[in-house]
């Protein structure tokens, strides 16, 4: 996929990441996660690699947009978290299933995000709430996609906030501002003009023909 956005994004375990919970806004994130599907789907190709929170969460959002959602998005999965996928990974119809390697976690997941990150090209990526895999995943994509935004939404919490001393300077209004499908729009470059179309061949390569028109009057 050309153009696509990554969403990196995680609800922080109090049990596993006790650090990143104590910072992690849940409704937020959960705000988040489905204003960029809001903004993103019918417009740009949505990729991330499965979450049993965060996959969940986009499938209630997307099934109400209405465009075929399968053909927009593109999720990966390792099959080292086989007895852990949501049942809405089936329905999203578009799944890639990466090994999993020497029954090894963290190589299981390297191998995912490597080909997520190898197999597509990317304009930005979206960093949301989360434990250590958000770092590891910025890290990587910055090497594989070395042109692409990197948009960490700080209100959030969780690791999210820890990106902002790798980063460095950001823009005030990731930290501050809870207006997440304005804030999407401005960083993302989407138009609020901008058609949703059902399936991405349909959309023009111009992003100005994909600006919605009004209809002309017609003449008396």
């Amino acid at each position: 996929m050309n153009d696509a956005i990554f969403l990196s994004a995680g609800v922080p375990d109090p049990r596993r990441g006790p650090d990143y919970a104590a910072t992690a806004d849940s409704v937020a994130i959960a705000a988040a996660v489905s204003a960029l599907v809001h903004v993103v789907l019918g417009r740009r190709a949505l990729v991330w690699g499965g979450h049993p929170a965060i996959t969940p969460m986009i499938w209630v959002v997307a099934q109400d947009i209405g465009v075929q959602y399968e053909k927009w998005v593109r999720l990966y999965q390792s099959s080292f978290f086989r007895d852990e996928f949501p049942e809405e990974n089936a329905r999203f119809q578009n799944v890639t299933f990466t090994d999993a390697v020497e029954a090894d976690r963290d190589k299981s997941l390297l191998l995912m995000r490597e080909r997520m990150f190898s197999e597509n090209q990317f304009k930005a990526a979206v960093f949301i709430g989360g434990m250590g895999g958000i770092v590891e995943e910025y890290e990587l994509f910055r090497q594989h996609q070395p042109h692409a935004s990197v948009i960490p939404v700080l209100s959030t919490g969780g690791a999210a906030l820890l990106l902002a001393e790798r980063i460095g300077h950001l823009p005030a209004d990731l930290s501050n501002d809870h207006d997440y499908v304005a804030l999407f729009h401005r960083h993302l470059d989407i138009s609020v003009k901008e058609e949703r179309y059902p399936t991405p061949d349909m959309q023009p390569d111009t992003v100005e023909d994909r600006f919605w028109t009004p209809p002309r009057k017609q003449d008396s």
